[in-house]
């Protein structure tokens, strides 16, 4: 099969990202078939393993927050890379950290740290799609990305280890009603603080 006739499809069929079902399926061919095809596609360099039955083309390869949301599913990317993506810290932040019901799990692929912390059923949700380098991804709002992190910070998993984070553009009674999502009260504790922090005066060096 021409290298230029599987792009075509993927293409049409808007796939960016696909797994060895999707291969089958839009190709008619058999499960053997579909591996010895794109183990000899990657062989050459054409195709990128993501994980286990997951691929892209090299010359078509997603935005790292895409790979994120379909590497490990259910998830959306919150705590610290949409802090820094909604601009509430300032660091870049080079792993990707998502949110999922799942177990935690950490993965790496072409090069990129996935990192996928679980929250309860109850408080999956405070998310939506949003369109980022062409693509369609699922990014915690700011409130919710905050309120996942903080989450992590009262179990003791994580600390406060942002020196001032942006409150400007944070709804408040919206972090709050994510906040209490996790029916841990500590929480807002540590809400209060933060806030404290954000009105002290900037240092001046």
């Amino acid at each position: 099969m021409k290298l230029a006739y599987l792009q075509d499809i993927l293409k049409e069929k808007g796939l960016i990202i696909f797994s060895t079902r999707d291969l089958r399926l839009l190709l008619g061919i058999s499960r053997p078939a579909a591996y010895r095809l794109l183990w000899r596609y990657e062989k050459k360099g054409h195709v990128i393993k993501l994980r286990r039955g997951l691929y892209a083309l090299k010359n078509n390869f997603p935005p790292s927050y895409l790979v994120a949301n379909k590497l490990y599913k259910p998830s959306y990317i919150s705590f610290d890379t949409a802090l820094s993506f909604n601009g509430i810290i300032p660091e870049t932040i080079y792993s990707v950290t998502s949110a999922t019901t799942r177990l935690t799990r950490e993965f790496a692929s072409a090069g990129i740290a996935y990192n996928y912390h679980r929250i309860k059923k109850d408080a999956y949700t405070g998310y939506k799609p949003i369109k980022y380098l062409g693509v369609t991804i699922l990014m915690a709002e700011p409130e919710k990305a905050l309120a996942d992190y903080l989450y992590f910070v009262e179990l003791k998993k994580r600390g406060l280890h942002y020196e001032r984070l942006n409150l400007k553009i944070i709804d408040k009674a919206k972090l709050i009603s994510y906040l209490k999502l996790f029916n841990r009260p500590k929480m807002l504790d540590l809400m209060d603080k933060i806030y404290a922090d954000f009105r002290k005066p900037k240092r001046i060096y």
